[in-house]
């Protein structure tokens, strides 16, 4: 039985081991995010695209997880430029609308996403316009064997910790197509700086709030703009951390979610990311939904964003979001690396016909 026990203690002394160097290994690609960036830039600029041979009239972009983040932020930066419908895909099923005139971009950081190559194989049989965004798999040996327009970026990091390589590819495909023009890029770049300037307060904020979330489950609320950093922050949480929580957006929540605070719960911690360009409605509804969720929760945080720009506003509260998980699972000693669980569903699916 001493044995016995030796061994049980020597084995969970050797995984807490392997999980600080796993944490120290996501602590770095953290801390790369901005170099991520200026390396994805360069990329975008090298990259030479074929113009498409019809015109397109919508864009479709495929990816999940960590490959399919980048749709839902792009979404929301170019929906007030961009003149075509623009939506993300995030399943097995192409829409009945997709056709010639389409232009379907495929993420796949790993290139062998099981959903997306499905989206793929649809659109081809629709004969839309692909681009490719992929490190490698199947999908670039797809793009070089049959043509299509293509950015290859930097494989071997977890999907969630490549967002700074692949979510900049998005912009610079539409910009390519001639569907955006440059600012997006040019803000992109001023982003870099921003978060290069502001590293350490960065760092700090982040830290408040990981110590504010610490045993709770958060609860994440932001003008409907902001949704896509929001569900970022939302699965880095749930990846790094390994919490659960859930988000909502203003107006939206206001017709629904907030009839729902009605049970004192004080183990709910209520985080808001705020912008000084949020639309003045939403601004007194955030107001109003404070006084209300007070009555039920008294852990209400604001996280006010930094930046000139939509996209570099964006960019800090996504890095802040990254360093938070981060910092929640370092103060929990578990791995922020480890995702053994949706390894074994992807063992299981392989099996099937």
């Amino acid at each position: 039985m001493a044995a016995l026990h030796f061994a049980a203690h020597n084995l969970s002394f050797f995984l807490l081991f392997v999980g600080l160097m796993e944490n120290e290994y996501m602590k770095g690609l953290i801390e790369s995010f901005s170099q991520h960036l200026k390396e994805a830039n360069e990329i975008g600029k090298q990259t030479i695209f074929e113009s498409a041979e019809k015109e397109i009239h919508n864009v479709v972009v495929c990816g999940l997880g960590g490959s399919g983040i980048g749709g839902s932020i792009v979404s929301k930066l170019v929906e007030s430029e961009l003149a075509v419908p623009f939506i993300s895909l995030k399943g097995y099923h192409l829409p009945a609308f997709v056709s010639s005139n389409s232009l379907v971009i495929c993420c796949s950081y790993s290139g062998n996403t099981e959903e997306t190559l499905s989206l793929y194989h649809q659109a081809v049989q629709k004969g839309a316009e692909i681009a490719i965004i992929t490190s490698g798999g199947k999908f670039k040996e797809l793009a070089k064997s049959e043509g299509y327009n293509h950015l290859v970026i930097p494989g071997g990091l977890p999907p969630r910790a490549a967002f700074g390589l692949a979510f900049p590819q998005l912009l610079f495909c539409l910009h390519k197509y001639d569907l955006i023009g440059s600012a997006l890029i040019d803000d992109l770049n001023k982003g870099v700086a921003l978060i290069e300037t502001n590293e350490e307060s960065v760092q700090r904020a982040a830290k408040e709030l990981a110590n504010f979330l610490s045993d709770k489950t958060p609860v994440i609320y932001a003008e409907s703009r902001w949704e896509g950093v929001l569900i970022r922050f939302r699965q880095q949480l749930n990846e790094n951390a390994k919490m659960l929580c859930w988000h909502h957006v203003i107006p939206e929540m206001n017709h629904n979610e907030l009839v729902g605070w009605r049970k004192e719960d004080q183990n709910l911690a209520v985080v808001i990311f705020r912008s000084q360009q949020d639309y003045y409605r939403n601004r007194e509804r955030i107001s109003y939904n404070k006084e209300v969720i007070a009555k039920y929760t008294p852990n209400i945080m604001e996280v006010e964003a930094k930046g000139d720009s939509f996209i570099a506003q964006a960019l800090y509260l996504i890095h802040l979001g990254d360093w938070c998980s981060y910092f929640l699972a370092e103060s929990k000693s578990i791995d922020s690396v480890e995702v053994d669980v949706i390894t074994g569903l992807k063992n299981m699916l392989a099996k099937l016909d």
